[in-house]
């Protein structure tokens, strides 16, 4: 059994969960309390320069990513000569053992994770990064179906490669023709692993199968891939024909992007179409949509009781002065989603209160209409989103929205200068209170969302594990007091009445379901498609 160090840096190590050159380890951040995967380079590893490099720039290449699809990595140090890194912690497990649970679901779930992973590499493409190692164990899913792509421990960009020439890495089933004799790998290689694991995905087999190595590496450089599995697990025509462009031995025949292979994709689970009408029949359409108009007329106005009261509104009215985009309230952030450009207003709030005959929340101040909503729990703020058809935001999706492509550590860049946000070190302020939500629009995102930083903490929808200095806080707070069993939630972005939270963008805390404060708050998120 593997002895588990007492900690490393400010993490607190709690269990070992493998590894060989490197170890991994459930850990707690004792900051702030957040449960996160701790990797820690043997020392017999971290002896020898280049595998040391090699880890450290692991950290380096996954540590600038932020995705709602890739794996999150947090911090990265040394200490006593072994270099480690701090990775978001997922629950869950690698597709291959989802694979052979046989817990992928059906054929429309398979390629829902396939369209997952293409978005993980069009984005990590788009960062000039090429994975190099893309296989089932290295896809992580949770059990509501979200993807994580992960270990970028071969991870090449066009800036560095730690590879020596003629030296090939990469798990065989899944190299290129080109990574097998040691050329020049282009992204191109990671649509040829796709493509054969996306195979394998779909129709349960390998395409390629060999006794040992060079039999395998034998038949990638030379045998074509048999295609009539997929036909026979019903797989649609035009993913079949993907996959088969997707593996070719020449890197010119692929799909040169996977923008490309993700369109296809969602093509192929959309849809169909309803049926053009026929070219003789077309003038039939608005006479007989008329005359079903007036038909519903003459029926409503003789069947409709005549001194019934109005039903309450269903609709919520403008949720806050937001960007006027193709959402109508929203900001565009990471191509995937929209997220509210302010927190929740307590005008907002207040018609969804009245629309479903709801109570206000305590202290509710009618007379601040621009400010955002405090006082409520996360039920409360779930309940509101789903009103006004929307949800509330994962937290990779909060961070990513705040961090921008470009991962920095406060929305509005890397460094920390609490005069661009509502917080309690912010000298420029007479006092230290609630401000409105369009406030301070020197702070925003580069996705144009305000006040991601201070203001009101915000809730995210990422149900965690609390560590005892969190139940024993809340103790004080909560009667009966919170237990671990019952759920915690994450929030993020800090608030006015405490200083600027270090590296805002991706600290957060721990928080019970049924606790509300009044520097608490939310904004809301909805699928771009």
């Amino acid at each position: 059994m593997t002895e588990i160090p007492k900690r490393i840096g400010k993490y607190e190590l709690e269990e070992f969960l493998g590894g060989g050159m490197s170890r991994v380890y459930r850990a707690r951040d004792t900051v702030i309390g957040r449960t996160v995967a701790v990797k820690i380079l043997t020392e017999e590893a971290s002896a020898d320069p280049e595998a040391k490099a090699r880890f450290l720039r692991e950290a380096q290449v996954a540590g600038a990513l932020a995705h709602e699809n890739v794996m999150s990595v947090y911090d990265f140090g040394e200490e006593a000569g072994q270099p480690f890194m701090v990775m978001e912690f997922l629950r869950g497990e690698d597709l291959r053992s989802a694979m052979k649970g046989g817990r992928t679901g059906d054929l429309t779930a398979r390629l829902r994770t396939a369209i997952q992973i293409a978005k993980a590499l069009e984005y990590i493409h788009s960062q000039k990064i090429i994975h190099r190692d893309i296989k089932p164990e290295n896809i992580h899913i949770n059990e509501t179906g979200a993807v994580k792509l992960m270990d970028f421990g071969i991870a090449k960009s066009e800036e560095l490669s730690l590879t020596r020439p003629g030296f090939t890495l990469g798990t065989p089933y899944y190299m290129a023709p080109e990574q097998v004799t040691g050329r020049d790998v282009t992204q191109l290689a990671d649509v040829y692993a796709f493509g054969i694991l996306l195979y394998e995905l779909l129709s349960g087999q390998r395409p390629i199968a060999g006794d040992n190595v060079e039999q395998l590496f034998a038949r990638i450089l030379h045998e074509q891939v048999d295609l009539a599995p997929l036909d026979a697990a019903g797989v649609p025509g035009p993913v079949v024909r993907l996959i088969g462009r997707s593996v070719a031995k020449s890197a010119a025949q692929r799909p040169q992007s996977f923008a490309e292979v993700r369109r296809e994709l969602e093509q192929a689970i959309a849809p169909p179409e309803p049926p053009a009408p026929a070219p003789g029949r077309r003038w039939m359409l608005p006479a007989l949509a008329a005359v079903v108009l007036a038909v519903a007329l003459v029926l409503y106005f003789a069947l409709r009781p005549r001194a019934a009261a109005p039903p309450p509104p269903e609709k919520p009215a403008e949720l806050s002065p937001l960007l006027s985009l193709p959402s109508g309230d929203m900001v565009l952030a990471g191509g995937s989603f929209y997220i509210d450009r302010t927190e929740v207003t307590n005008r907002a709030y207040a018609d969804f209160c009245l629309a479903r005959q709801r109570p206000f929340p305590p202290g509710f101040p009618k007379d601040k209409p621009d400010y955002p909503v405090v006082n409520i729990t996360i039920v409360d703020a779930r309940e509101f989103a789903r009103w006004a058809g929307k949800r509330l935001p994962a937290k990779n999706e909060w961070e990513h929205a705040a961090r921008g492509d470009d991962g920095r550590a406060y929305p509005w860049g890397n460094t920390k200068d609490p005069s661009f946000a509502n917080v309690a070190d912010n000298s420029s302020l007479g006092s230290h209170e609630l401000m409105p939500a369009g406030a301070f629009p020197q702070g925003a995102s580069p996705y144009g969302a305000l006040q991601m930083a201070g203001n009101v903490w915000e809730f995210v929808d990422e149900l965690i594990t609390p560590s005892a200095g969190a139940l024993q806080r809340f103790a004080r707070y909560l009667q009966p007091p919170p237990t671990a069993d019952e759920p915690w939630y994450s929030m993020s972005g800090g608030a006015y009445d405490i200083p600027l939270v270090e590296n805002v963008t991706t600290e957060w805390t721990a928080v019970p379901a049924r606790y509300r404060e009044a520097n608490i708050g939310f904004r809301c998120a909805r699928d771009a498609r």
